[in-house]
């Protein structure tokens, strides 16, 4: 990778093969993908179960993250919330500049949600809500929204979008007349669900960090 110019320390490209850099402050990118070195970041993906508070403690007793975090050698927080009663894919790190740009709404770092609302969903609602809708503290814009399965009783949509706004999802399919029954969040970014079962927690992969990065301008 280093004779193919693929390499880059600091923003030059590296020729010679006994270059030495400093893990904690040199910025390395392979094919211009950030390769985080620094031995203390750690970076987790959980899937939240329903009923779980997104925080790391909570003055009522409720069940939180940190029941499903375990021990790590750093203090880890979580990178934006899902509200209690929503489940799915929540990310963990000690990064604070990444996970400021993952939830900070200028990096337009798009989480993608599965909801499961009155079926069936007409036309009309999903071309209202591409469109946008109207809330009572402002307009949503969502980035896309598919009718995944179309039932008389009931439908599953996916509702993709970039901002974080409290419930955001929720109010959205209530202003349209499809209140949601069940919320799932399955992807942040490049950053799936995949295989990860409820209630479990992973590392990221070298390549998935370097991934967020990218889509955080970083």
């Amino acid at each position: 990778m280093i004779a193919a110019g693929r390499v880059s320390v600091d923003g030059q490209i590296v020729r010679r093969f006994g270059a030495r850099v400093d893990p904690e402050t040199s910025e390395i990118r392979v094919d211009d993908v950030r390769v985080v070195t620094a031995p203390d970041k750690l970076y987790f993906a959980l899937n939240k179960p329903r009923g779980v508070v997104s925080t790391m403690w909570d003055p009522q007793g409720r069940p939180t993250l940190a029941d499903y975090t375990g021990q790590t050698s750093e203090r880890i927080f979580h990178v934006g919330r899902l509200d209690t009663e929503t489940e799915g894919l929540i990310l963990l790190t000690n990064d604070g500049e990444l996970a400021n740009r993952l939830t900070h709404p200028r990096y337009k770092v798009i989480k993608t949600y599965i909801a499961k609302v009155p079926g069936p969903v007409p036309q009309r609602v999903a071309r209202e809500i591409k469109k946008g809708v109207e809330l009572e503290d402002g307009p949503v814009e969502v980035d896309s929204f598919r009718v995944v399965d179309n039932d008389d009783q009931q439908a599953l949509v996916e509702i993709r979008l970039h901002e974080g706004r409290k419930h955001i999802v929720r109010r959205l399919m209530e202003a349209v007349g499809h209140p949601v029954a069940d919320l799932a969040r399955t992807q942040v970014g490049p950053i799936g669900l995949n295989t990860l079962k409820l209630g479990t927690m992973r590392a990221l992969t070298q390549r998935e960090v370097g991934e967020l990065y990218k889509v955080a301008g970083l």
